[in-house]
């Protein structure tokens, strides 16, 4: 398993794992394929606060990045 932190911007973790972004579609946040989201609203995004916006399961979107084989973590340390 990858470690990944939810206080990372999107904008990162695409940066770092690219194969995110497809993720990122299959959880529900399918404009981050709109041009010059990813370079814009990525850069001060993170998976949390857009779960939020989304009303999307936090849980849900775990299991789906586990499945990927990255592993969520709450803070980095």
């Amino acid at each position: 398993m990858i470690d990944i932190f939810f206080d990372e911007t999107v904008y990162e973790l695409v940066k770092r794992h690219p194969k995110i972004k497809d993720i990122m579609v299959e959880a529900g946040f399918g404009n981050i394929t709109m041009p010059g989201m990813l370079q814009s609203a990525g850069r001060v995004m993170t998976i949390g606060k857009g779960a939020l916006m989304k009303g999307i399961d936090i849980e849900e979107i775990k299991v789906l990045f586990e499945r990927h084989g990255f592993s969520l973590k709450e803070k980095q340390e």
